[in-house]
């Protein structure tokens, strides 16, 4: 009885909540599973083709899984339907496996089936001062999101998957894009910049209100590069992904840009908020393209030969326990191409060893942190980007 007198209560406010920019009271039986008794993990995966059934195994293991675009283009020849294929299999095997369908609020990516009605909004692309409309990175067309058609047809997209049972919810990415004031801004100028915000604002709220409370919505909008972290933008939201933890900029020095990023997802974490920690192996790589994207997205060259692999192996996966609340999960990659990964269905020991609930927050002096479970005890050093698990 209190659980249907909880949904109740959750699809009375949701339209009123989705007016003022944000989700629903979080419904728990939307949330992923999660367990302290191992480390609890994240995937964020693609692969053009089908997935085989032993990968399909290894997904249902996964209490949260995002499946990436373009996943099952050349098979299937939609992301749609490749997503749909693969997240009916999964579902099949464990039921909890909670899989969320990615959307791009800004960037315009091919391979969807819902590409061909776009065709017949006019206009439905940004134009830079110059006239091209490839403006991300160069060579990606990005959604006009002051046009209330653009808006409907993302929306209508995006509901057509997620009203598969199969699908539990949205994967929201380039958030970012949107909410960073400089990013665009000498293509498109400033009451244009300011009209993309608005257009972004109401589209999330209305996707959360068709949505309803039984869908997910998590978004890459936590960032330690926004003055309040991304905190007031997180709450139109379920939880975050969190990237480009390393990807210092405005001049801060990168231990303390780290130690931004560990409140944001303290803090987010603490409030109960979804948090899917994710974070290359490989070195970063500073070529993102055009100038004014000011590290925008998070990317890694080539995985580094072993034994340094697995140092900073131990470093994210401290950096990650230092923070993680209930619903923080933990995933590490070399790229989400699973035909190119060297890394895809590996499994480091630590994910096998008893982990148990900590004994309380972090504790901090300067930069070093430190924090104890119940079989472990963590020790990061943000400063020399060191870090040291004993495991007990």
């Amino acid at each position: 009885m209190k659980t249907i007198v909880t949904r109740l209560i959750v699809l009375l406010l949701a339209p009123l909540a989705a007016m003022h920019g944000a989700g629903p009271p979080a419904d728990p039986d939307r949330k992923p599973s999660f367990s302290w008794e191992r480390v609890p993990r994240y995937m964020h995966v693609r692969k053009d083709t089908g997935f085989t059934a032993e990968e399909i195994r290894y997904l249902a293991s996964f209490p949260l899984v995002t499946l990436e675009k373009f996943t099952g283009t050349a098979e299937f020849g939609t992301t749609e339907a490749g997503t749909l294929a693969a997240a009916r299999a999964i579902r099949a095997i464990n039921p909890k496996t909670k899989v969320l369908y990615y959307r791009n609020v800004i960037v315009h990516y091919g391979g969807y089936a819902a590409n061909e009605s776009l065709a017949n909004v006019p206009g439905a692309f940004l134009v830079g001062r110059d006239g091209s409309d490839n403006l991300v990175r160069g060579r990606v067309q990005a959604y006009d999101l002051t046009d209330a058609k653009v808006r409907d047809w993302w929306i209508a997209s995006a509901m057509r998957v997620c009203a598969d049972p199969a699908i539990d919810g949205l994967f929201l990415d380039g958030n970012v894009k949107v909410l960073e004031p400089e990013y665009l801004l000498g293509d498109i100028g400033k009451a244009k910049k300011a009209g993309v915000l608005d257009g972004y604002t109401a589209m999330m709220g209305e996707t959360r209100r068709m949505l309803g409370p039984d869908k997910l919505m998590l978004a890459n909008v936590l960032r330690a590069r926004f003055p309040d972290l991304g905190m007031s933008r997180l709450r139109a939201f379920d939880g975050s992904y969190m990237e480009g933890f390393e990807a210092a900029v405005g001049g801060v020095a990168l231990k303390d840009y780290l130690a931004k990023g560990i409140a944001a997802f303290q803090e987010a974490a603490r409030q109960g908020f979804v948090i899917a920690f994710t974070a290359g192996l490989g070195e970063e790589s500073l070529e993102t393209g055009k100038a004014n994207e000011e590290r925008t997205d998070e990317i890694r060259k080539s995985l580094t030969p072993d034994g340094v692999a697995n140092l900073r192996f131990q470093y994210l996966l401290a950096l990650f326990l230092i923070c993680a609340e209930r619903h923080s999960y933990f995933c590490v990659h070399d790229g989400y191409d699973a035909k190119k990964s060297q890394v895809w269905m590996t499994h480091p020991p630590e994910f096998d060893r008893p982990l148990g609930a900590p004994e309380g927050p972090a504790a901090r002096a300067g930069h070093v942190y430190t924090r104890e479970f119940a079989h472990a005890s963590v020790r990061l050093n943000v400063e020399t980007q060191t870090a040291k698990i004993d495991w007990r």
